[in-house]
């Protein structure tokens, strides 16, 4: 018997996931301010989770209890890590007329170079700056607010973001339920596995990259003492919170440590700090981060790149920290629904192949 169900071309197919992507990126930038800090909440429940069931099944305290003590929890740390910068930025800033003698003497060498190699005489450079000091003084109220209005929005962000975590932890089990009855019964097994994958790679993912933080920022210590430069600690500690920004991050720590070390150094520190922060980031991407980050989310590096790409074109720097969890979610999504596996595969690429290899092997 002939079956009189019918196949959509493939152009029609591919059309509506085309039209449901845009409409997917519309609907997910113009819902910036709320799906933001409502993921990041749901990142921070889920690392938390473990830590509130255990108040709630060894201390016997109430799931709105045992959820506040773990958001405290999670701010305590986060406090700690800036209470650790904040302090080393502090000796900084009591050293600041050393700091100011050092960057007047750079500049006046980096002056006198302009000078001997591009022929423009010392009054020209001084005309230059006093100008661009005279354009950046009469915005000086302009950029005050704004940088008031920057702060205000970050606190009132991160104030959304422990709002959301605590919510998420309070309501789980409804939360889990609503999940459950959207998918009907049938698909109860299939929904169970997704959530406890997505859980468990999230948490295991999370609590990576904070080892990998921890490692590579013992690391830089150690090399910045070794070298001898003055604010080793600071300048670690830089190196391991960057790092934690996919790509883009170890650059941005490349930077700030050379500019740091040629102001309250010698030219030669500078360098060979800044060879040390690549050597560390080789060491990084190709041992560390394979092995205690990439073993929990198998995503191959053009995917995870591009995500980072349109991450940051839609929400900027969050997005940034968001994209390969959001991309680790949809991956396990599409691993446990047939018509979606080739979406997982290309998602996962080579692992997946070399994966299902060895298990062919093993079957012999």
């Amino acid at each position: 018997m002939i079956s009189n169900k019918s196949i959509d071309p493939f152009y029609q197919r591919l059309s509506l996931v085309l039209i449901g992507i845009i409409t997917l990126g519309f609907l997910i930038i113009q819902g910036k301010e709320v799906l933001d800090p409502l993921i990041f909440g749901f990142l921070f429940a889920i690392l938390l989770m473990p830590i509130a069931g255990f108040f709630e099944r060894k201390l016997r305290l109430p799931r709105s209890i045992s959820s506040f003590l773990s958001i405290i929890l999670l701010v305590a740390f986060v406090g700690g890590i800036l209470y650790l910068v904040g302090s080393q930025i502090s000796r900084l800033t009591t050293d600041w007329p050393m700091l100011k003698k050092q960057v007047s003497q750079s500049i006046n060498d980096i002056s006198n170079w302009i000078e001997n190699s591009i022929h423009i005489n010392l009054e020209k450079q001084k005309n230059y700056v006093d100008n661009t000091a005279k354009k950046i003084m009469a915005s000086g109220t302009e950029v005050v607010g704004t940088t008031f209005g920057a702060v205000s929005s970050l606190m009132l962000f991160y104030a959304f973001i422990m709002i959301f975590t605590f919510f998420i932890l309070f309501y789980r089990r409804l939360l889990f339920q609503f999940v459950l009855q959207v998918f009907q019964h049938d698909n109860e097994p299939v929904v169970h596995e997704i959530v406890e994958n997505i859980q468990s790679i999230l948490r295991q993912y999370i609590i990576g990259l904070l080892i990998e933080m921890v490692v590579v920022a013992s690391v830089a210590c150690t090399a910045f003492w070794i070298i001898g430069i003055k604010y080793a600690a600071l300048l670690g500690i830089i190196v391991g919170l960057f790092n934690i920004i996919p790509y883009l991050g170890i650059f941005t720590a490349l930077l700030l440590s050379v500019l740091i070390t040629f102001a309250t150094g010698a030219v030669s520190d500078a360098f060979w700090v800044g060879a040390s922060v690549l050597c560390i980031h080789a060491v990084d991407a190709n041992l560390l981060l394979p092995t205690i980050v990439g073993s929990k989310v198998r995503l191959n590096a053009l995917i995870t790149f591009l995500g980072i790409v349109l991450g940051e074109m839609i929400w900027g720097l969050s997005g940034m920290f968001l994209s390969i969890p959001m991309i680790a979610i949809f991956k396990i999504i599409f691993d446990h629904i047939e018509s979606l596996k080739p979406w997982g595969y290309l998602l996962g690429g080579d692992y997946e192949y070399k994966k299902s290899a060895e298990k062919k092997m093993k079957t012999r």
